[in-house]
């Protein structure tokens, strides 16, 4: 992601934040930086603490929790959640359906099933049943390219 773009992100936070009487503060800044640094990860709270801890960042655990799932209340990042008690985040965009996902049931994986595949699923969807579809969340479960690898 760009200057532009990481800029554009710091600016919706900061108007949201402010908009719903929040603090703009220099740790909700960070998180949300990690997010715009790699906009296609789908990140743990552990991972997004581990990326501060390198950046040298002395934010504790805690506060990287309270600050994810503020920032996920706000609508600024998406929740996903790929099974009992695994959940991870990514930085929400304005896709009307939120993204679709492959997740891998060995290692965790979790991949955005590209726009033009669930296009085609909704149309498909539509033409055999004559449903007309509003909103979905689509998770296939299996295994990633590398671990059907690493078990030959």
């Amino acid at each position: 992601m760009g200057g532009a773009e990481k800029k554009m992100v710091n600016d919706i936070l900061r108007k949201e934040l402010k908009d719903r009487n929040f603090r703009i503060t220099a740790q909700r800044e960070l998180i949300m930086r990690i997010f715009a640094e790699s906009p296609e990860d789908h990140l743990s709270v552990e991972e997004v603490y581990r990326k501060l801890l390198d950046k040298r960042s002395r934010i504790s655990k805690a506060t990287v929790y309270r600050t994810v799932e503020l920032l996920s209340d706000l609508g600024l990042l998406r929740k996903i959640e790929i099974d009992e008690g695994i959940v991870r985040f990514e930085l929400a965009d304005s896709n009307k359906h939120g993204k679709h996902h492959l997740i891998c049931t060995d290692c965790g994986e979790t991949m955005t099933i590209p726009d033009r595949l669930v296009e085609k699923i909704e149309a498909m969807v539509k033409q055999e049943t004559g449903f007309e579809p509003e909103d979905h969340n689509i998770k296939f479960y299996g295994k990633c390219a590398n671990c059907i690898k690493n078990q030959k």
